[in-house]
């Protein structure tokens, strides 16, 4: 039989500084070097046991930066459900409290906030200690400062995005602060300011072994072994506005569908951040990303093949849209332009299972019935032809009647 791993109650589930353990004798550097131990980044180890997600990954990354960072941008939507907004192996987005020093390092994105601009004031509440991985279950006061956010090359990195947007895409997909329709508020968004940057203090929510319980330096506070761990992040208000800014604009409306479909913000709540933000660095790039969202987007890739066909120059697509049908039946194609009776379906992988296959295929016999012209993107095709799906999609509106 193989020898029964050595892991210090202590530090089961946890991830922790290697030197620290050594220091406090709960391991020998040898015993780092086995197979209980995950080591992440320099100095920095976990459990093997845990999940390798972007959740470990923040985790990690809160161990190597000063007290008071928060999880921001992409890595925070992660934290707040969306699972395609990060993986174990992307960049974490941090954002540092003021005065606090550190660079940027390899898998670790350093934004900073900046006490010279002065939004309506918010509450910054830090949940616990950062350096620890895992804070303390009691949050430590509300420090009201007037603080924002911005990073060194957000501002010339906004204007090359937008200012290389053609007329025709700005002109057909720019919505304005006024037009964002107004859709759900829920208790977790609020009508505040990006940059008022408020800690969301929630678990990510995942299936979990029982509770353990951490003794000794390394911690003394119960927690959630592994799977759900308190990590201090942006707020979703504040985690929209960072996406929208830091992201490339294709994956940053894939993520913000998610947290529009998932009720994390609503459409008055992104309405609200860009009405209120518009005239800081990156302003005018959120509130075109913000009026690119759409949370009736059924997959990443569906978002993303849809703001590549605008970026492209087409007019925008309706997601999800009812045909309806004499019958009463209704049918929701991927993507649609109705006045032109034109629709897109995005092929994922699922579409291999031959039942599936079978239904999707029949559904849209229907549409094509109801005279309709359906079109068929592939995952491949989304990646390595995209201009002849462009090409394609032109030609079948310009057929309908579209004149650019």
């Amino acid at each position: 039989m193989p020898p029964h791993p050595h892991r210090p109650a202590e530090l089961a589930w946890q991830v922790f500084r290697g030197s620290d353990v050594v220091q406090r004798g709960l391991l020998t550097r040898h015993q780092l070097r086995g197979a209980s131990w995950l080591r992440i980044r320099h100095d920095v180890y976990a459990d093997a046991r845990l999940d390798r997600d972007h959740a470990l990954a923040c985790r990690a990354a809160l161990l190597r930066l000063p007290p008071g960072t928060l999880i921001a941008g992409p890595s925070a939507a992660y934290l707040h459900g969306v699972a395609h907004a990060a993986g174990f192996g992307d960049d974490v987005h941090v954002l540092l409290p003021p005065m606090a020093r550190a660079d940027s390092q390899p898998g670790i994105r350093v934004h900073r906030i900046r006490p010279d601009v002065s939004p309506t004031c918010a509450g910054l509440v830090i949940a616990g200690s950062a350096t620890a991985g895992v804070p303390a279950t009691a949050s430590s006061s509300v420090d009201r400062t007037q603080i924002a956010a911005t990073t060194t090359d957000q501002t010339s990195t906004s204007s090359r995005t937008v200012d290389q947007m053609s007329a025709s895409a700005r002109t057909a997909d720019q919505t304005s602060t006024a037009s964002i329709a107004a859709g759900r508020i829920d208790n977790t968004s609020r009508s505040i300011p990006a940059s008022a940057l408020a800690t969301s203090v929630r678990p990510v929510r995942r299936a979990a072994p029982p509770i353990a319980r951490r003794a000794g330096q390394v911690g003394a506070d119960p927690i959630r072994p592994g799977r759900s761990s308190w990590v201090p992040r942006s707020d979703p208000a504040a985690c929209a506005w960072e996406t929208a800014v830091w992201a490339d604009p294709v994956r940053a409306v894939g993520i913000l569908d998610a947290l529009l479909a998932q009720g994390v913000v609503s459409r008055s709540t992104l309405a609200d951040i860009a009405d209120r933000n518009a005239g800081r660095p990156g302003g005018r790039r959120a509130s075109w990303v913000f009026g690119l969202a759409d949370p009736a987007a059924q997959s990443p890739p569906e978002s993303h093949l849809r703001v590549r066909l605008v970026l492209a120059g087409l007019p925008r697509p309706v997601a999800q849209h009812p045909v309806r049908f004499d019958s009463g039946l209704v049918l929701h194609p991927d993507l649609a332009w109705p006045q032109f009776r034109v629709a897109v379906e995005y092929d994922g992988t699922w579409h291999a299972d031959a039942d599936q296959l079978h239904r999707d295929r029949q559904r849209l016999n229907q549409v094509v019935g109801g005279g309709w012209l359906v079109l068929h993107v592939t995952s491949r095709r989304l990646h390595r032809d995209f201009t002849a799906v462009v090409r394609e999609v032109r030609a079948a509106l310009v057929a309908r009647g579209w004149r650019a």
